[in-house]
């Protein structure tokens, strides 16, 4: 017998998870477009939210000055989402790679910052930035002391990865997409802002008929961060067969 639908995706809504938040995002716009809704949330709800976006951003566009550009988007972004404090990194585009001290600085705003819980991309993310930081930020909080590590969740970005909880951007819908106009330099590029939130809304799919948008993450527990992400990711996929 194989494993039925809600061992697989979750059929309710969750509530926002436990704060402050700190948001690794590759690039300026992947915070918004793959978790805007649930910033949005969190804000309204008190929960004060962080934000690093690594990479310069330089190659997603022919704009000129556009690593300048993009730094100003995300501020905006910022502002709409109600987030605390924005640090931009200017890492290589499509050039994250684990360094040693890139390594370290993630270890060192973690313990900096103290957050409840840590976002970085899904494992099965496209973009190869996207898969590296979920890489990087992952060795960082195996390399943490568990009474320093914060929960750990992965969000979807531009397609669809595992997931364990959803949550309702229901009323966060409107306002998300005024943080996605922010990023002219992107949505000039492609139809981003359609695009997420069709993610968005495909997943509801399992939801209740009120829930007309959600986002979708994957908490990992204490005894995931034990192992590899392609390991843990592995079991993940197993599920289905």
């Amino acid at each position: 017998m194989l494993n039925p639908e809600h061992s697989l995706i979750p059929y309710q809504v969750s509530a926002v998870p436990e704060g402050p938040w700190l948001v690794f995002a590759p690039h300026a716009d992947d915070e918004t477009y793959g978790m805007g809704g649930s910033l949005l949330k969190a804000s309204d709800e008190g929960v004060a939210t962080h934000l690093v976006v690594l990479t310069d951003g330089a190659l997603g566009g022919d704009s000129e000055n556009l690593t300048d550009i993009r730094k100003k988007e995300v501020q905006r972004a910022a502002d709409v989402l109600g987030i605390a404090s924005v640090q931009c990194w200017d890492e290589p585009d499509r050039g994250l790679n684990q360094s040693e001290k890139l390594l370290s600085k993630v270890v060192h705003t973690i313990e900096d910052l103290k957050p409840a819980s840590v976002f970085f991309p899904g494992p099965l993310e496209i973009h190869p930035d996207h898969r590296a930081a979920a890489q990087l930020i992952w060795a960082a909080l195996q390399s943490m002391a568990n009474a320093d590590k914060p929960r750990a969740y992965a969000y979807e970005i531009s397609v669809q990865n595992p997931v364990n909880i959803f949550i309702d951007i229901t009323s966060q819908r409107e306002c998300k997409e005024q943080a996605m106009a922010a990023y002219a330099s992107q949505n000039s590029e492609n139809n981003y802002e359609e695009l997420v939130l069709s993610l968005d809304k495909g997943r509801t799919f399992s939801l209740p008929t009120e829930v007309s948008h959600a986002e979708g993450f994957y908490h990992f527990s204490e005894a995931d961060l034990g192992l590899s992400l392609r390991e843990v990711t592995h079991r993940i996929i197993d599920l289905y067969f």
